[in-house]
C-alpha cells in the first residue's frame, strides 16, 4: 500500500530561532523535540531497551492486561491520532482490537522513522487507512481527513512524554489535545509515576551510556543542521531526580569555559555551566487527574501495574 506523507517539518530557521532563545537565558537550555533526528530516534528506541529504563515496557505491559477495556473505551468508527508516534510499537497492540477505526494518523518530528512505521501499520493492516504526518505536534497544522465516516476523535499519546513539559504548559497541552479530540471524543495517555529516586536515577543514567549518548547527540545535531561549533568531548550528561518539584532533569555539562557560535551569535559557557536538555516530569494518578481537571478533562478510567511504575489514563471531556 502506497503512503502519502503530509509534511509540515519545521525548518532550520524555525529551529534557529528557538535554540538561540534557550541559549540566551540565564539557565540555557535546548528544545528537547530537537533530540529526534533520526540518530536520536535510533538511540531512544535502544533506551527503551535498556533493563534500568522501565517506561516503555511496563506501559506495554499495562496496554497488553487492559487493551481490552482501552478499545471499548475507543469504540468503533474511531479517528486515532498519535502524537510521537515513534516506532508505533504500543499502538499496534491496540490495533489488534480496534478492526473498526476509521483511519489511524501518525505524527511525528522524525521523517524516516515515521514513514518506516507507517509502512509497516499499512502493510500489517491493509484495511486500515493510515496518513502519516510529519510535524511538531506542539505546533498548529492541519489534520488530513480520512475517507470513512469518524464518529469519534481519540488522542493517543503515549509513553510520558507529557511530563516533558513544566506543569502550566501540559495544562495547555492537555487543553490542545482535548481541542483536537473533540467534546465527544477522548485521551489516551501514558504517564510516569512519582518512585524511588535510585530506580529514577537509574532510568537515566544507563550503565551502557546510550541516554548519554542520546543527550550529547543535540549538540551533534546543531552542528549539522545550525552550523554551530559545539565540541562534543567537551560536554558530559548529567540526570538526577528532584524531589522538590517531581521531576527528572537532565543536563549537559560544559567541562571547560569556552565559547560556541550560532551564526553570529556567541554562546558563552563558563566551566561546570550546564545547558538544560530535558525534564521528565512524575505525578501520582491524582496530581495526574488534577492537572487533567484545569485542562477542561476528567479521568474516566486509569490504570497502573502491579508495582506502581506507570500509569495509563482515558481522558474526557468534563
Amino acid at each position: 500500500m502506497s503512503i502519502q506523507l503530509l509534511d509540515f517539518h519545521p525548518d532550520t530557521t524555525t529551529h534557529e530561532k528557538e535554540v538561540l532563545a534557550g541559549l540566551k537565558k540565564p539557565q540555557k537550555e535546548l528544545p528537547a523535540k530537537l533530540f529526534y533526528d533520526d540518530y536520536g530516534s535510533q538511540l531512544f528506541e535502544q533506551i527503551t531497551d535498556l533493563e534500568e529504563y522501565y517506561p516503555t515496557r511496563t506501559e506495554l505491559a499495562i496496554m497488553q492486561a487492559s487493551v481490552g477495556e482501552m478499545a471499548s473505551l475507543i469504540g468503533k468508527q474511531a479517528l486515532l491520532i498519535e502524537y510521537g508516534s515513534g516506532s508505533s510499537l504500543k499502538t499496534e497492540t491496540l490495533l489488534q482490537h480496534l478492526p473498526d477505526l476509521a483511519a489511524y494518523i501518525p505524527i511525528d518530528i522524525s521523517r524516516e522513522p515515521l514513514l518506516a512505521s507507517a509502512e509497516r501499520i499499512a502493510t500489517r493492516y491493509p484495511a486500515l487507512q493510515v496518513l502519516p504526518v510529519c510535524a511538531d505536534y506542539t505546533a498548529n497544522f492541519t489534520l488530513p481527513q480520512p475517507d470513512q465516516e469518524v464518529h469519534k476523535r481519540v488522542v493517543f499519546f503515549p509513553g510520558s512524554t507529557i511530563g516533558n513539559f513544566h506543569p502550566a504548559e501540559a495544562m495547555l497541552f492537555l487543553r490542545r489535545m482535548r481541542h483536537v479530540a473533540r467534546r465527544t471524543g477522548g485521551i489516551l495517555i501514558g504517564v510516569d509515576t512519582k518512585k524511588d529516586r535510585q530506580v529514577l536515577h537509574a532510568a537515566y543514567n544507563d550503565a551502557q551510556g546510550v541516554t548519554a549518548a542520546f543527550n550529547l547527540n543535540i549538540l551533534r545535531r546543531l552542528n549539522r543542521d545550525l552550523g554551530t561549533d559545539f565540541a562534543l568531548d567537551q560536554f558530559f550528561h548529567d540526570a538526577f531526580y528532584d524531589e522538590v518539584h517531581g521531576r527528572v532533569e537532565m543536563h549537559l555539562v560544559s567541562r571547560k569555559k569556552q565559547t560556541v557560535r550560532l551564526s553570529d551569535h556567541p554562546i558563552h559557557l563558563d566551566a561546570g555551566e550546564c545547558i538544560w536538555t530535558e525534564s521528565s516530569y512524575k505525578y501520582t494518578p491524582a496530581e495526574f487527574a488534577h492537572l487533567a481537571a484545569q485542562a477542561g478533562l476528567r479521568v474516566a478510567r486509569v490504570w497502573t501495574d502491579p508495582d506502581n511504575l506507570f500509569s495509563v489514563h482515558y481522558l474526557c471531556s468534563t
